[in-house]
Formats: C-alpha cells, sequence, structure tokens
C-alpha cells in the first residue's frame, strides 16, 4: 500500500488542522492487530482508555512506531519524535458513550503545540459507528474555554465541553479499518454513539517535539521513537517487551495514576 506523499498531506493539515482518511496499514494487518487486542483484553479486562499500552502490549507499540505512521509524524512535527501515550478508545455496539467538542492540549500541561494525535481505526468507523467529526480550520484560534461536565457516557476523563461550536462547518472523518487521521492539538472535534453493530475500535497516539515540556509537574514520561532528544524534559518510558508481563503492568498503573493526576485540572 503506497502512502500519499506525507508533505502533500502536511499541507492540508496545516490549513485544516487535520487529515483524514491516509491509508496506513492494508485491512488484513488491522484485522491481526485487532484480534492481538482482544486476546489481551481476555486475559487483562478492558483496555478502552487505559494509558500508555505500549508499555504492556507489543501490538499498540508496533503500530505506534511503525515506519508508515513515523514518515507521516515526521512531515507535520519533524524528524525528532516522541511518543507520549497510546491508548486505546472502544465503543461498544450500541452504548451510548460519546465524545463532546473539545481540544486535545486543553489540560495536558505542555508549553508549546508540536503535537499531533493519530487515530488508527482496528475497525470500521463510520457515521453510523460514531466516528470523529473535526472543523476545518479550527486549529487557528488557539485554546478555546472548556466547562467541565458530569455527563457519565462522555469518554473524556472531566467531560471537558466547548459550547458554541458551528455544528454546519464540522465533517465526518469516517476510516476503514487501517486507515487513519492525524489532527492538530487544537482542532475541534468529537464524535457521537456507536449506533452499530460491531465495536468501533480505534488506537490513539500521541506524539510531541522533544522541545515540548511539561509545566505541571517533572516527573512526566514519554519514549523516543526517531530522531533525537537532545532535551531530556522527560522521564522515559520502556517499551513492552512481551505482552502483559506483571512488571510492566505494575508500572503502567502508576502511569495512568500520574497521567489523570496531570490531566486533571488543578
Amino acid at each position: 500500500m503506497a502512502l500519499e506523499n506525507p508533505r502533500t498531506l502536511a499541507e492540508r493539515y496545516g490549513r485544516d488542522g487535520f487529515i483524514s482518511p491516509v491509508d496506513i496499514l492494508p485491512g488484513a494487518e488491522a484485522a491481526r492487530h485487532r484480534a492481538r487486542l482482544e486476546e489481551a483484553e481476555s486475559k487483562f479486562g478492558p483496555l478502552h482508555y487505559k494509558t500508555k499500552v505500549h508499555t504492556i502490549l507489543r501490538s499498540p507499540l508496533a503500530l505506534a512506531r511503525d515506519p508508515r505512521v513515523l514518515d507521516m509524524v515526521e512531515a507535520l512535527i519533524g524528524p525528532d519524535i516522541l511518543i507520549h501515550n497510546v491508548t486505546y478508545i472502544v465503543k461498544e455496539a450500541g452504548s451510548r458513550d460519546h465524545v463532546s467538542w473539545h481540544q486535545d492540549l486543553t489540560f495536558w500541561g505542555f508549553d508549546g503545540e508540536a503535537q499531533v494525535s493519530m487515530w488508527l481505526a482496528l475497525s470500521p468507523a463510520s457515521k453510523t459507528s460514531g466516528c470523529m467529526r473535526m472543523v476545518p480550520g479550527s486549529h487557528v484560534r488557539g485554546r478555546r474555554d472548556h466547562e467541565l461536565t458530569e455527563d457519565p457516557a462522555n469518554v473524556l476523563f472531566q467531560g471537558q465541553t466547548v459550547a458554541d461550536v458551528a455544528e454546519e462547518e464540522a465533517v465526518l472523518c469516517p476510516l476503514k479499518p487501517g486507515q487513519a487521521s492525524f489532527h492538530h492539538g487544537w482542532t475541534l472535534h468529537a464524535s457521537m454513539s456507536n449506533r452499530g453493530k460491531d465495536r468501533r475500535i480505534g488506537l490513539n497516539v500521541q506524539y510531541l517535539a522533544p522541545h515540548i515540556r511539561q509545566t505541571k509537574h517533572d516527573r512526566d514520561s514519554a519514549m523516543l521513537v526517531r530522531g533525537e532528544d537532545r532535551y531530556n524534559h522527560f522521564q522515559k518510558d520502556r517499551p513492552a517487551e512481551s505482552d502483559l508481563e506483571p512488571d510492566a503492568v505494575a508500572r503502567q498503573g502508576d502511569l495512568e495514576r500520574r497521567y489523570i493526576d496531570t490531566a486533571g485540572v488543578r
């Protein structure tokens, strides 16, 4: 499968704040990674929204640092690349779960915006199953005010929501298994519930340029996957060497608690 020229896609990204769809994997390869996820779930339990799963499972680690992905990320944020977080986002069939309008960078504490989010589909992401919606060009306005909500069906940690979004400007971003979207940290995006008969499974990866610094504390962590880290602003995450190794699982639990504490409003 030939990846469209990353630099051509980067021009669209600069204009719209996202690119979608981008062909990354053949469908059969995506299906194999879905099977590995579901095998891990049978042993670990639900993996939806678990933080830094690339430190406990080899499949998400392989996807996050796949050269086809990193070539695209390099075109967007440069040749030196850190992975900050990898997580599965799963909407079960018939679930009421949804994601409100928000911007990724709102509460993460980074001192810049040299960051990009990838959402890689491991099952069909359609209008029916609750694919993402994005507002083209919304990233150029910078940070918007977010309200915190108590909606239990909102997937977001604090239910953070931007009000008064121009819904008529939003575009759907459906993805086939193996396709991905990439979006800027200030791009407004959301998704509806899954009204389909299959799980909507995506792998979400947050990439940073190494010069970015965490402003809330000095305990944040990341993993270098391409180029050099000349700054050492982050502690170093350990890549999974096997699946669900007990010591790695214990470390992941600590990392998740730290991540939730960091993302919370201080």
